[in-house]
């Protein structure tokens, strides 16, 4: 597992990025690449960890899983005598985890679904809380611990660890990209790793209030007709479902307005299947107006990458 450590001239926190707990998730390793050569870290304060694929197995056979078919980010905090999973969660809490004062944690989707990009964390914590508006992200999401992830360990160990999801397993976003670098370098700012700086325009980050997936309604080939970041009003038309002949045809509607932050890229679905997922807001048109901004800060045609780096089409 190759592990970047780089060192600060003066004492500081220590933050922990990591990628590819999932195999298949690889917009995290394109962003730890671009992050260690940024030339700012010359003037880096404490120490940064960053290591750009902690599931090698999968990331070599691009699956999700490791050999035994287990999920690393399902199976911290791990054991010594336990499985292949255990072991290595084990092993990376006890060796990694356990420097660092702050950690960040990339993801995408699953495999076939799209994420936009959003922080996820525990925001009764003060200081997570902190750093989820400091990534500026366009969307923050209150998310309760889960068992067995890397999240809920490190949070037991009193460390403050953000989640950035964005983007579609297999697949690079330079969106996605972009706005992960970004956020990482703010939060090195934040907590006073790099210098802070100004900036004329920023997003501010706007919490998601609630959130769920709305399924099909039946099986068959599914045409959405909603992008993600889109801004849908209650009873809008998503897309609809019908067989491949073009009869039986269920049309899908909003159930209430937000922010598309989720969706699946397949056509063909089952009943029950989920297909959009949908946030709500307690005020959806400064949301909205978040979304727009992110999405024209980070345009690849019109932004400079902040790394210098060709961008991926």
């Amino acid at each position: 597992m190759p592990i970047h450590v780089i060192n600060g001239k003066k004492p500081g926190p220590c933050l922990l990025v990591c990628a590819a707990l999932h195999g298949d998730e690889i917009n995290g390793i394109e962003i730890i690449r671009r992050l260690v050569g940024l030339k700012s870290l010359a003037n880096l304060r404490g120490t940064l960890i960053a290591i750009p694929i902690v599931n090698v197995y999968g990331f070599i056979h691009m699956s999700r899983y490791l050999p035994d078919r287990r999920d690393l980010n399902r199976s911290f905090p791990g054991s010594e005598k336990g499985s292949l999973a255990a072991r290595l969660a084990n092993l990376f809490m006890q060796e990694i985890v356990s420097k660092a004062t702050h950690g960040i944690d990339l993801h995408t989707a699953a495999i076939h679904r799209d994420n936009f990009p959003q922080i996820r964390g525990n925001l009764e914590c003060e200081e997570t809380l902190r750093l989820a508006e400091a990534f500026r992200a366009p969307l923050i999401i209150d998310a309760a611990l889960r068992p067995g992830t890397i999240r809920e360990a490190a949070v037991a160990m009193g460390i403050p660890w953000l989640v950035y999801e964005a983007g579609e397993a297999l697949r690079f976003d330079e969106v996605s990209i972009r706005a992960g670098v970004r956020g990482i370098v703010n939060v090195m700012r934040e907590i006073g790793m790099l210098r802070k700086t100004t900036s004329k325009r920023t997003v501010i980050p706007r919490t998601v209030k609630s959130n769920f997936w709305i399924r099909a309604p039946q099986s068959g080939i599914l045409r959405l007709t909603v992008k993600l970041g889109a801004c849908v009003n209650k009873d809008d038309t998503l897309g609809c479902v019908a067989d491949p002949y073009g009869g039986n045809q269920t049309y899908i509607a909003a159930p209430h307005t937000g922010i598309i932050i989720g969706r699946t890229n397949l056509p063909l679905v089952h009943e029950g299947d989920a297909l959009v997922h949908l946030a709500r807001f307690r005020n959806t048109e400064n949301a909205s107006e978040a979304v727009d901004m992110f999405q024209s800060e980070l345009d690849p045609v019109e932004m400079g990458s902040i790394s210098g780096s060709t961008p991926i089409i």
